[in-house]
């Protein structure tokens, strides 16, 4: 699929071979994976429309969506996003898992959620897929009654239960270098809290959302200061901006 980048370089890209510049596994530190979140915002700041992100974005956004998880050791999401957006396997695709291979990779990354509640949406379609490879952070007991997918549960005592804990468990013990967290704001706030974010893709879409109770892209406490970005790029496509920034808390570049 063809964006017309606006910066650093005019042109016209392809975003497949674009993205697979990336080489965020590459990246990654010592001590956790690599940490990139994509999102979907109305020009008017909400993150969903009717309660869902998919209405907002179109068939750009949705490439955007899809090819990012093609470079990535692991999809982080919270449990009220994968049951709201009904979350399915996470690479459907055949010939994408065969480039996630060639590229060393497994067939497809690993899902993870984190619950300090342990309400997971085991009827979400992803739960149900036997060929799934789902990972689970919490401090309850959880209820995997029914569910076909390959879960592994990781329990861990209430004072544990940071972000921070579990990027560095899922660097230690298995071996994620890149992460891709698609949400949701209350999760993307909580790594942001957290200073674990290296970067955010942003689609800003062409629409005006109008008011009502749609979320920003994060929520929560403020931070103490606010985190300085620097802007990688700028692709457009129908009216839609792909924006990549570096997240650098000290003031610098982020990635």
């Amino acid at each position: 699929m063809e964006f017309r980048r606006l910066r650093p370089e005019p042109g016209v890209v392809q975003l497949g071979p674009l993205l697979a510049t990336l080489e965020l596994g590459h990246r990654a530190p010592a001590e956790r994976p690599y940490t990139v979140a994509n999102f979907v915002a109305s020009v008017d700041g909400h993150a969903t429309f009717g309660g869902r992100s998919g209405r907002l974005g179109d068939d750009g956004d949705r490439a955007m969506f899809h090819t990012l998880r093609e470079h990535v050791d692991t999809v982080l999401a919270g449990t009220n996003t994968m049951r709201a957006e009904r979350y399915g396997r996470i690479m459907v695709d055949e010939q994408a898992r065969e480039r996630r291979v060639e590229k060393g990779l497994t067939p497809e990354p690993l899902a993870c959620m984190v619950t300090g509640s342990g309400d997971l949406p085991t009827d979400i379609p992803l739960m149900n897929e036997a060929g799934a490879r789902v990972i689970v952070f919490t401090t309850a007991e959880v209820d995997l009654s029914g569910v076909a997918a390959q879960v592994e549960v990781q329990r861990l005592d209430p004072g544990e239960l940071t972000l921070t804990t579990v990027l560095r468990r899922l660097r230690a013990e298995h071996g994620v270098r890149s992460l891709l967290c698609e949400g949701g704001p209350t999760l993307f706030g909580a790594l942001t809290r957290e200073g674990v974010v290296d970067e955010l893709f942003l689609t800003v879409a062409p629409k005006l959302s109008g008011g009502g109770r749609g979320p920003t892209i994060s929520s929560g406490p403020e931070l103490p200061e606010p985190a300085l970005l620097g802007l990688e790029w700028v692709l457009e496509r129908k009216g839609s901006l792909f924006l990549r920034y570096g997240v650098d808390e000290q003031g610098g570049r982020g990635c």
